[in-house]
C-alpha cells in the first residue's frame, strides 16, 4: 500500500499556565503519555495545597474518545485521559532525552535474569484504586495480581484488543491460554501461566519466550495500565463485549473521571486516594525546562482538582473559544497559523495578551489507507497494486501541507518517523506527485476512460473510489483535495462523513474502503509503527487489513522495514 506521510509540528499553550505539556509531547513519546505530565503538573504560583479543588483547566478534543478502556481502543484522545487514570509498572522520565524508562507503580526497575527473558518487577505497598462501587466499600489496594490480570485481558479474544500484538508471542504460556480460549469461547483468568506470576502480594515475575528489547517500553504503554478485575466484572458484562468497562475507568493514578458525555464533555477530578509525590525533575538544560524547573520544583502533586475537557470538532470553534478564554490550552489551528504567525513566531499582539507558544516535531505520521479487502480497492492483483498506486501518485503532499496545514508540517518518506529507532532520514519513497504517469499506469493496466470521462474498472463495471470523512470543515478540505486529485487522472470520487469514533470503529471492521488516519508513538522503535501492516493485526490496529506472507515472516531480516509492502 503506498502511503504519504506527515509529520504535525505545531503546540501551544497559555502564559497562565506553566509550560509543561509542551514539553512533555516532546520529550515523551507519545501524546498518550503527555497528558499523564499534563495533568499532574499545571499549578500556578500561589499554589499551597495539592489538588485544590478551585483549580480548574480547562482543554479541548478536537475529535471524540472511543471509552477509556485501553485493552479495547488505541486513540489518542482515549489515550489522554487513561493517561491520568491508570498507572503503568513503568512510564517515562518527564524531562529526558532521549527517552528514558522510570519506575512508575514498580519500586525500581525490575530485576531481569536469564539474558532478558525474566523481569520481576516490585511494586510500591499502599497504592490504592480510587472509590468505587465495585470495591463494596472497602479501600482497594493494587497488588501485582492486578497486573497478571491486566495483562492476560490483552489476548482475551473476546476484547479484541488493537495492542495484543504488544505481547503475542512474547509472554510463556499466554497464547496457549488465548488458543484454548477462541476453542471454548471463554477465557480462564484463574489458570495460572509460567510467563505470568505473583509470586505474592507485591512481587510479578513475567517470562518470556526469547529476549525482546522492546518489552519494558511495552510495559509503559497505557494498556498495561493496571485495572481490578472486580471493576471489569461490574461493568464489562453489561454485553457481549464487555463495553460498558470504557464508560467506568477506575484506576490508580491521580485522577478519575467525573462526568463523562460521550463524544461531548469529559470531566476529571483529583482522585482522594492517590499517593501524590514531589516533583522533582532535573534539567536537560533547555530554556523550557529552567522555567519549568523554576515554577514546580519541590510541589506536591497533584496541583490542579479539576479537568474539563469539551469535544470541539471544528478548528474555528475550538480557535474562538481558546481566544474567549473558554479553554486554557490548545493546539494551534491550521487555519489560524497565517493571522497567528510571523517568521514562525508568534505575533506581538497575541504574545501580549499572556498567550505563549511552542513548537515541536511530533513523532507521529498521518496517512491516507487502503483497505486490502475492498472490492474496488483492495486486492494483490497487479491491476489492483497498479490503481493504488495511481492514486497515490496524484495526490500531492505539497498542496496539502500549504493549503491545509498553512505550513505547519513537513513531509515524511518512510512509515518510521524521525526520532524513533529504524527511521532513515536518507530512505525515499518510490511514490511521487506524478499524475501523468498515473495516468499511463491506469490506461497499461486497462482502466478505459468511459463516455462521461471516468474510468471504469478492466471488465468494464463502474468504478468509483469511495472516501470516508470526519464533519469538520478540515477534513472537508481533506475530501476536496482528494476529488481534485483523483480527478487529474479521471476516477471518480465519492465522500461520505461520519465523527472519528464511528470510523475508528469501522476501519478496525476493515469497512472502510479508504480513509486519512494517524498514528503517534506508543515506544521508541520502529516496531510500533510497522505493526500497522501486520497481517494479524487486521481487525485490530491493521486499519488496513494488509497481509503479506513475506511482511509477517518472524525470521524476516532487521532491514525489514524497508520492505516494499506492494510486492508479494
Amino acid at each position: 500500500m503506498a502511503m504519504r506521510i506527515f509529520i504535525a509540528c505545531l503546540l501551544r499553550t497559555v502564559e497562565a499556565i506553566p509550560l509543561s505539556f509542551a514539553k512533555a509531547a516532546r520529550n515523551r513519546l507519545s501524546l498518550l503519555t503527555a497528558v499523564f505530565a499534563f495533568l499532574i503538573s499545571l499549578t500556578s504560583h500561589a499554589q499551597t495545597s495539592p489538588a485544590d479543588p478551585a483549580k480548574v483547566i480547562r482543554v479541548a478534543f478536537e475529535a471524540p474518545d472511543d471509552g477509556f478502556d485501553m485493552v479495547r481502543t488505541a486513540n489518542a484522545y482515549s489515550g489522554w485521559v487513561s493517561e491520568a487514570i491508570f498507572e503503568r509498572l513503568l512510564t517515562y522520565d518527564y524531562l529526558a532525552r532521549p527517552a528514558k524508562l522510570v519506575p512508575g507503580t514498580a519500586i525500581a526497575m525490575p530485576e531481569v535474569a536469564e539474558g532478558g527473558k525474566v523481569f520481576t518487577f516490585r511494586l510500591k505497598k499502599g497504592i490504592y484504586f480510587s472509590p468505587d462501587p465495585a470495591f463494596k466499600g472497602t479501600r482497594r489496594e493494587l497488588t501485582s495480581h492486578d497486573y497478571v490480570y491486566t495483562i492476560k485481558r490483552l489476548l482475551d479474544p473476546k476484547n479484541r484488543s488493537p495492542a495484543a500484538n504488544f505481547i503475542e508471542g512474547k509472554i510463556v504460556g499466554l497464547d496457549a491460554l488465548a488458543s484454548k480460549a477462541k476453542k471454548s469461547g471463554h477465557f480462564d483468568y484463574d489458570q495460572p501461566i509460567d510467563g505470568l506470576q505473583a509470586l505474592d502480594r507485591y512481587t510479578l515475575r513475567i517470562r518470556l519466550n526469547a529476549p525482546d528489547y522492546n518489552f519494558l517500553y511495552v510495559m509503559a504503554y497505557g494498556a498495561f495500565g493496571a485495572v481490578a478485575r472486580e471493576v471489569i466484572d461490574a461493568y464489562g458484562a453489561h454485553d457481549a463485549y464487555g463495553a460498558q468497562s470504557g464508560l467506568h475507568p477506575i484506576g490508580t493514578g491521580p485522577y478519575m473521571l467525573h462526568q463523562y458525555v460521550p463524544r461531548s464533555r469529559i470531566v476529571l477530578t483529583a482522585n482522594p486516594h492517590y499517593r501524590g509525590f514531589v516533583w522533582d525533575f532535573q534539567s536537560s538544560g533547555d530554556a523550557w525546562d529552567e522555567k519549568l524547573i523554576q515554577d514546580m520544583r519541590g510541589k506536591k502533586m497533584p496541583q490542579i482538582g479539576r479537568v474539563e475537557i469539551s469535544i470541539i470538532e471544528e478548528e474555528q470553534s475550538r480557535w474562538l473559544a481558546f481566544l474567549d478564554k473558554q479553554i486554557d490550552l490548545d493546539k494551534l489551528p491550521q487555519t489560524a497559523a497565517p493571522k497567528v504567525l510571523e517568521n514562525g513566531k508568534l505575533k506581538p499582539e497575541y504574545a501580549s495578551q499572556g498567550i505563549s507558544l511552542y513548537r515541536y516535531p511530533d513523532v507521529e505520521i498521518t496517512y491516507t489507507l487502503f483497505n486490502m479487502r475492498d472490492p474496488v480497492l483492495g486486492g494483490y492483483e497487479k491491476e489492483k497494486i497498479a490503481l493504488r498506486r495511481a492514486i497515490a501518485m496524484s495526490y500531492n503532499v505539497q498542496d496539502e501541507i500549504n493549503l491545509i496545514r498553512m505550513g505547519q508540517a513537513t513531509e515524511a518518506e518512510m512509515i518510521v518517523p524521525a526520532g524513533i529507532g529504524g527511521h532513515d532520514p536518507a530512505y525515499r519513497s518510490s511514490i511521487s506527485y506524478d499524475p501523468a504517469l498515473a495516468n499511463k499506469l491506469l490506461d497499461r493496466f486497462g482502466y478505459r476512460k468511459g463516455s462521461d470521462g471516468y474510468r471504469r474498472l478492466p471488465d468494464g463495471s463502474p468504478l468509483v473510489v469511495n472516501y470516508r470523512s470526519e464533519t469538520s470543515a478540515v477534513s472537508k478540505m481533506h475530501a476536496e483535495l482528494w476529488k481534485r486529485s483523483l480527478e487529474r487522472i479521471g476516477l471518480r470520487f465519492e465522500a461520505s462523513t461520519s465523527n472519528f469514533a464511528d470510523n475508528v470503529k469501522a476501519a478496525t471492521a476493515c469497512t472502510l474502503a479508504m480513509w486519512g488516519s494517524a498514528w503517534v508513538a506508543d515506544f521508541p522503535d520502529g516496531e510500533n509503527f510497522l505493526q500497522l501492516l501486520y497481517g494479524p493485526n487486521a481487525g485490530r490496529g491493521n486499519h488496513s487489513c494488509y497481509q503479506s506472507a513475506a511482511y509477517d515472516d518472524p525470521m524476516l531480516d532487521a532491514n525489514w522495514q524497508y520492505l516494499d509492502v506492494e510486492k508479494q
